[in-house]
C-alpha cells in the first residue's frame, strides 16, 4: 500500500512532465471565416430542405392532411376547400429552398461581420487568451 505523501508526489511529478501554453489569438483571416461560415449555412441549409421533405411527407402519409381538409370544410361549410392545394409538396420544397438559399446568404455575410468585429475589437482588448497542455 502507498500513502497518501506517494501519491501526490507522483501526482505532482505527472503535472510537472506537461507543459502548458497559453496562447493569445490575436487575429481571424476575413476569407477563412467567410468559407467557414458559407459552408456552415449551405451545410444547414441542405438539412433544412431534407427536413421540409420528409416533414411534409410524413404528414402526407399519416393522413393528416386529408383530416385537416375534413375539419376546415366542416368549419368553414366549404367543400372545396383544400389544404393540401395550398401547401403541396411543391410548394413546400419551393418555400424551403428559398429559405435556404437567403440563409445562405445571410449566415455567409454574419460570419464576415463577426470576423471583422472580433479583428477591430482585438486592438481593444488584446485577444482571446487560450490555455493547451502538452501530453
Amino acid at each position: 500500500m502507498s500513502s497518501v505523501a506517494e501519491k501526490l508526489q507522483r501526482k505532482s511529478q505527472k503535472a510537472a512532465a506537461t507543459k502548458q501554453v497559453r496562447l493569445k489569438l490575436v487575429y481571424v483571416d476575413f476569407w477563412s471565416a467567410v468559407k467557414l461560415s458559407f459552408l456552415l449555412a449551405l451545410a444547414l441549409g441542405i438539412v433544412l430542405v431534407v427536413v421540409s421533405a420528409l416533414l411534409w411527407l410524413v404528414l402526407d402519409t399519416t393522413g393528416l392532411f386529408g383530416k385537416l381538409d375534413a375539419l376546415l370544410q366542416e368549419i368553414l361549410n366549404d367543400t372545396s376547400f383544400s389544404v393540401t392545394s395550398v401547401v403541396s409538396f411543391g410548394t413546400v420544397l419551393v418555400f424551403s429552398i428559398i429559405t435556404a438559399l437567403l440563409n445562405t446568404v445571410i449566415g455567409t455575410a454574419l460570419g464576415a461581420i463577426a470576423a471583422l468585429l472580433y479583428n477591430f475589437t482585438v486592438r481593444i482588448t488584446g485577444g482571446l487568451l487560450v490555455g493547451f497542455t502538452n501530453n
